[in-house]
């Protein structure tokens, strides 16, 4: 498998993570947003139907008969009703619509049952098959033979006799129940509509989030195929600068080994050959485990003032050889009051020392390098300023690449390894120090690292 498939596989388990989590966050959400609206509805329902209940309880109870013919007072107080045994015949009064016009008589119905239970009266539009049986349960719910669900509730009434010797009476202090009830139709239809919008609410919303997360998840693991691209491009540099001088060593030695007797003298001279290209080996290896070791920030050991002044006084000391042969004036500018920052010294060391070999190394032979050192506000500004060949515009954002060359000719020929300005960005990031560079093709470059003062001098 290559690595696009790997990355495109990953990318792609990532999305349908994120989709899947999200999936099951928006029907929870979903869910509890549809149960807390139906509970809602339902219960201003059954607040509806208790209000309308308790209106005709009051209404009814102060003018029911103690005893004896129950529905012929019933007729008189209630003549919409139907009494039960008798035919029923609807004629809309004006008592039926001050009665039962407190809710659309299309949706609800009323019954009247005493106290033993046995039907008494019942409004005109009763659902079809409703039994007959009473049942003393407070709220009911059931389904017509013809598919509609109906809800109803039951409130007892009192009797407002108990003077009155009557056994009954004393058996059964109430005097009976009234019934409301409605058709679920409307609000079945409700439900429906509701679960048709979720349905489809979650249908377009899961929609989004798949694309979302395949756009997410690309966002994602584009650093992580960009980090696997620059591992990639390095260790084909890093194989490319390794072949170099090892190809030119097993040369060598190739070559001393075939060497006849009669010129055994050029032997010291392939020796040279070999402890070169060997040096050049160890150099970048020795750059790629100090660059590996700040990149993995592996080094424990704490940070400590060190003199800017002492370390560039002795590294104008230590590159003046270096610039002599290289027909290269180097002067520094250091001033009189120490400057100090916290920091590791060795490696503030091999920074500046990268940046002054560079300037250097990039100066023809009769050039200029400046050094100097000056302090701003808090800020310790290290200066390396060069006369050299400049770097071009498009390639200043590149030059902290490993085994980046602005000029690889020139640079392989000083045996530069190209991680030197790799080391100098690493060492600064771990400082915490802000590099920026300045440089106009053909005219220098200036190379400028800030770190912060120490307070605290040993």
């Amino acid at each position: 498998m290559n690595s696009h498939q790997l990355f495109r596989r990953s990318r792609f388990r990532l999305a349908f993570w994120y989709a899947g989590v999200m999936a099951v966050i928006l029907s929870l959400s979903g869910l509890s947003l549809y149960r807390s609206l139906i509970q809602s509805s339902w219960d201003a329902m059954e607040r509806e139907m208790e209000s309308i209940a308790g209106t005709l309880h009051d209404s009814l109870e102060p003018m029911l008969p103690p005893s004896g013919e129950a529905t012929t007072v019933l007729k008189r107080i209630l003549p919409e009703l139907c009494v039960a045994g008798e035919s029923c015949t609807i004629s809309p009064t004006l008592i039926e619509r001050h009665t039962t016009g407190i809710s659309d008589r299309n949706t609800y119905y009323i019954r009247l049952f005493n106290h033993q239970g046995k039907l008494l009266a019942f409004s005109p539009n009763p659902p079809l098959g409703i039994s007959r049986t009473f049942h003393p349960e407070p709220w009911q719910t059931f389904q017509s033979p013809n598919g509609i669900r109906y809800h109803q509730f039951t409130i007892i009434l009192h009797n407002h006799y108990p003077s009155e010797s009557s056994s009954l009476h004393h058996s059964h202090p109430s005097w009976g129940y009234l019934q409301i009830g409605r058709t679920l139709e409307a609000f079945d239809g409700e439900v429906q509509r509701m679960r048709w919008i979720l349905g489809m609410g979650f249908s377009i919303a899961l929609g989004l989030v798949m694309i979302s997360s395949w756009w997410l998840s690309g966002l994602a693991m584009q650093p992580i195929y960009q980090s696997y691209q620059q591992q990639q491009q390095f260790t084909a540099n890093a194989a490319h600068e390794l072949r170099s001088p090892l190809a030119s060593l097993l040369a060598t030695v190739e070559a001393m080994l075939r060497l006849p007797p009669s010129n055994q003298s050029e032997i010291p001279i392939m020796l040279q050959t070999v402890e070169r290209q060997g040096r050049r080996l160890s150099h970048l290896i020795s750059d790629l485990l100090l660059l590996t070791s700040l990149e993995q920030n592996s080094s424990q050991i704490p940070f400590k003032p060190c003199c800017l002044n002492d370390l560039i006084s002795d590294l104008t000391e230590e590159f003046l050889e270096l610039a002599i042969l290289a027909e290269v004036h180097l002067v520094s500018h250091i001033p009189e009051a120490e400057i100090y920052v916290l920091g590791h010294e060795s490696q503030l060391y091999r920074l500046v020392s990268n940046l002054i070999a560079n300037a250097i190394q990039y100066t023809p032979s009769g050039g200029k390098v400046v050094i100097e050192l000056t302090r701003r506000d808090r800020l310790a500004v290290i200066t390396i300023k060069d006369t050299g060949i400049g770097i071009a515009s498009g390639e200043q954002t590149r030059i902290f690449e490993r085994f980046y060359r602005v000029d690889s000719d020139r640079s392989r020929q000083t045996g530069g390894t190209g991680l030197g300005l790799a080391i100098v960005q690493a060492i600064g990031q771990k400082h915490q120090a802000h590099l920026a560079v300045e440089s106009q093709l053909g005219y220098g470059s200036i190379f400028r690292v800030e770190l912060a003062i120490s307070s605290v001098i040993n």
